[in-house]
């Protein structure tokens, strides 16, 4: 690639998904199940009660993007164990749908100009699963997400982490970046890196009381408006 062209042909942007509570709906409470088998390894690997287990997971979550990050950090745990014994321990396959608009909306991304990829703080086996559910899993041209057997984790918001996906997925410039995210904090994270963002916050879910980023959505339809050279034209 020369000045971001590549083989004679400007090299494509970039789209970046969020996965959970992004690519399906936080109807589905996948998060407070989650939430609740991290409680449980918190008292029973760090024997604390449920109170006190339930307020270091906040806090681990709220310093470092990922409750697995301060266990990792003050506590030595071997986070593929945590891996098995949360995420690969959700019943996903009684919960999570496929879900026909999804697929449209990406099938109409422009993949002329825009390659789509996922871009998650979960380990890749729970990546794979998600998609493969919703029946997407070829929507996409590869995923970034936190590696949980590296020597040190990285996960949103790090701004390392942003370097990483660009990285992998090829994107030279900040700018050539579109990502949306349910959380605030990731957003306020790439928007700082230089990305196009849109902060996915559903009908019922309190908005942060200043806006995380440009563009704030209800729904992934408004992302052919906000965005609409991502797509293909109607």
């Amino acid at each position: 690639m020369i000045n971001g062209v590549a083989n004679g042909q400007p090299a494509r942007k970039v789209f970046f998904f969020d996965i959970d509570n992004c690519l399906y709906s936080k109807s589905y409470k996948i998060h407070e199940r989650m939430s609740e088998l991290i409680d449980n390894y918190f008292q029973s690997h760090l024997g604390l009660d449920k109170e006190d287990a339930t307020m270091l997971h906040q806090r681990y979550y709220k310093d470092y993007g990922l409750a697995i990050e301060g266990l990792v950090r003050h506590h030595k745990v071997d986070p593929l164990e945590y891996n098995a014994k949360v995420d690969d321990a959700l019943p996903l396959e009684d919960i999570i749908e496929p879900n026909p608009d999804l697929r449209k909306l990406l099938e109409d991304i422009d993949r002329s100009k825009i390659k789509p990829w996922l871009f998650t703080n979960a380990y890749v086996n729970h990546a794979k699963r998600v998609v493969k559910l919703l029946q997407i899993e070829d929507m996409f041209e590869g995923v970034t997400f936190c590696d949980y057997g590296a020597e040190k984790l990285l996960c949103k918001p790090d701004p390392k982490m942003f370097e990483k996906a660009m990285q992998e997925a090829g994107a030279a410039h900040s700018g050539d970046c579109y990502f949306v995210d349910d959380s605030a904090l990731n957003c306020r994270g790439a928007k700082a890196f230089g990305w196009n963002v849109a902060h996915l916050v559903e009908p019922g879910v309190k908005a942060p009381p200043e806006r995380a980023c440009d563009h704030q959505i209800a729904n992934l339809a408004e992302l052919r408006t906000i965005f609409s050279e991502a797509f293909k034209s109607p």
